[in-house]
């Protein structure tokens, strides 16, 4: 363990994919375990994500699968990576995030993003359309306003049980997101880890034109991507085999599938463009031994100046997962429950 990797908290962010054989329900009672199981190991938040009509993904109601895994936990931070907030209206998530603070209070983290759905067909069921993206900002400024309180947005209008709460905001971002974060003076969230030059870039100019707030007082980073950790390189990379098949899949297919096993991807016949799609999304990962994953975590945690690591790693095999999750745990020395209190963790701001 190296002191950059004791000095960083890590995270978890689990998207309730499918596997193979498996339904969707299943699916979202294996988030709630995997969370117990992360608790159990150390790690700082555990987040779940919003994806709409997506056949490979069963998380489409972030705030409902949070309390889910708030109710079945203790000490963990808990919260969303993210609400999309494109796709709702303010008053209706300050509400929502409201009474998962009122019901969970100092444990609930409330990660925003910028996506709209996932297709043309999604985003008319949603009553959206890929321009709602581009109004982010101002719709930021009217949930933030109705957890402090500024009625300018909306005079007379209370987001109860949500106005007066500190419930922390985290502004998921790929480019311009990071200058919408800095501007309201909020933490970034930024992935992912195959784009480096372009992530590190982001992260910059998101240091230089942070404006302090009610918020934060200072900038704060969190890492986003998939770390995968076995006993050699090669165990490591084939944990990676299956979301990359399934990315590659969707790109070349328009359907988004379950997650199948490694050795069924090593009997596949590729298209010369499934192909294509699939050695690009096995590019980029942290991947490797315990001793091959530090020297790139720390690296990565150097050069971004990151203060959390949130990992984003799913495979087919659940054991396999947890493992590699057991093993970074390990190497970036997190205490894991020590008694009634957990974990205590690295120092943050506060409410973070």
């Amino acid at each position: 363990m190296t002191s950059v990797l004791s000095k960083t908290r890590f995270s978890v962010l689990d998207r309730s994919r499918t596997r193979q054989g498996q339904d969707a329900p299943t699916a979202l009672r294996e988030t709630v375990r995997f969370a117990q199981q992360a608790e159990a190991l150390g790690y700082h938040r555990f987040w779940v994500s919003e994806h709409h009509s997506v056949p490979g993904v069963a998380g489409s109601a972030p705030t409902v699968l949070a309390a889910g895994v708030a109710a079945a936990t203790r000490t963990i931070r808990v919260g969303t990576g993210g609400v999309m907030l494109p796709n709702h209206q303010p008053l209706v998530v300050a509400e929502q995030f409201g009474v998962l603070e009122s019901l969970y209070p100092g444990r609930i983290d409330m990660g925003l993003g910028r996506s709209v759905g996932f297709t043309g067909g999604i985003r008319k069921a949603l009553g959206r359309d890929g321009k709602d993206a581009q109004d982010f900002a101002a719709q930021l400024r009217q949930l933030l306003g109705h957890l402090t309180g500024d009625q300018t947005a909306h005079p007379q209008v209370h987001a109860h049980p949500a106005e007066g709460l500190r419930i922390p905001p985290f502004v998921l971002a790929t480019g311009e997101g990071a200058d919408i974060a800095a501007d309201a003076g909020l933490p970034l969230v930024i992935g992912d880890l195959r784009g480096r030059d372009r992530m590190l870039a982001a992260i910059d100019r998101y240091r230089d034109g942070f404006k302090p707030s009610v918020w934060a007082d200072e900038p704060y980073v969190v890492v986003s991507g998939n770390v995968a950790v076995a006993d050699t390189t090669e165990a490591a990379h084939r944990l990676l085999m299956p979301e990359a098949w399934s990315m590659a899949y969707s790109r070349t297919h328009g359907a988004f599938p379950p997650l199948v096993s490694a050795a069924e991807i090593d009997r596949l016949e590729l298209t010369p463009k499934e192909r294509e799609f699939y050695e690009s999304g096995l590019r980029g990962h942290i991947h490797g031994t315990a001793a091959e994953v530090a020297a790139a975590l720390e690296e990565l945690i150097t050069a971004s100046g990151a203060d959390e690591v949130l990992v984003t790693t799913s495979t087919y095999d659940r054991g396999e997962m947890l493992d590699s999750y057991r093993r970074l745990a390990e190497l970036a020395g997190l205490a894991g429950l020590t008694g009634p209190a957990g974990p205590a963790g690295p120092a943050g701001p506060a409410g973070l």
